[in-house]
């Protein structure tokens, strides 16, 4: 029992540096954008790189008020929670960095979004194994119900059916957005690809899942692509699209 309550207070206080934190940074965004930023070396630059690229802060405050939201720690109640959470931080920072990048595009911007939401799913999926160790999961809850998958399961590490068809629809829906950011591929500008060759990191993801038949405990999942770092520099070296 008294584990347990240490346990309950550690969470608590973990939570209430977390707030803390992400208050500094809500008013650190308010004074960059008021031409005063905090003496902090992140602040600083942060300040430069608004100065230099007209950056919005709306994307920054969005971006803090999600993880505020998410220290929680509970898991999603549906696939449109996380997907949710996916737009407010992941495509967030896309939206940044095609900024920084001197890119106002719409299209550029609804391909941002639909990767943003596949990084968010992907790295849900990828963090399961980990969260699983610590006794936390953070699926979907309405896909996990759907296949009869108790987070006991997760826990455990099952490689049993229910477990694989939870992570095949969660993967799915992940695959479906890299396919809707593809269909603006033709329209986006080439100075966008930049901001977008995180796609080469899911795609690999997404694969390896797919040949492991979605046994997301499997061994080979949480080992390094050796490849990848060649993959982006090609990508990067062609300007080719994603």
């Amino acid at each position: 029992m008294s584990s347990w309550h240490r346990q309950v207070k550690d969470s608590v206080s973990q939570k209430n540096i977390g707030l803390m934190r992400m208050q500094f940074w809500k008013a650190a965004v308010e004074d960059i954008f008021r031409d005063d930023p905090p003496v902090q070396p992140v602040s600083m630059e942060l300040w430069r790189a608004v100065r230099n690229h007209t950056l919005t802060k709306r994307w920054m405050l969005r971006i803090i008020n999600a993880r505020e939201k998410d220290l929680d720690d509970k898991a999603y109640r549906n696939l449109q929670e996380l997907e949710t959470y996916a737009e407010q931080v992941q495509s967030s920072l896309l939206y940044l960095l095609l900024e920084t990048l001197g890119v106002r595009d719409v299209h550029a911007d609804h391909a941002a979004s639909h990767i943003g939401k596949a990084q968010g799913i992907v790295t849900c999926l990828r963090a399961t194994p980990f969260h699983s160790r610590h006794r936390k999961v953070f699926l979907p809850m309405d896909i996990c119900m759907l296949h009869g998958a108790s987070q006991e399961d997760f826990i455990r590490g099952s490689r049993e059916q229910n477990v694989k068809d939870v992570v095949y629809d969660i993967a799915s829906q992940a695959h479906v957005h890299l396919q809707h950011a593809r269909s603006f591929c033709k329209n986006v500008p080439a100075a966008a690809v930049p901001a977008f060759l995180q796609t080469v990191v899911l795609e690999d993801f997404l694969q390896r899942i797919r040949k492991t038949d979605f046994d997301i405990f499997h061994p080979s999942i949480q080992k390094r692509n050796p490849l990848l770092p060649i993959e982006l520099y090609l990508r990067s070296w062609k300007k080719q699209t994603y």
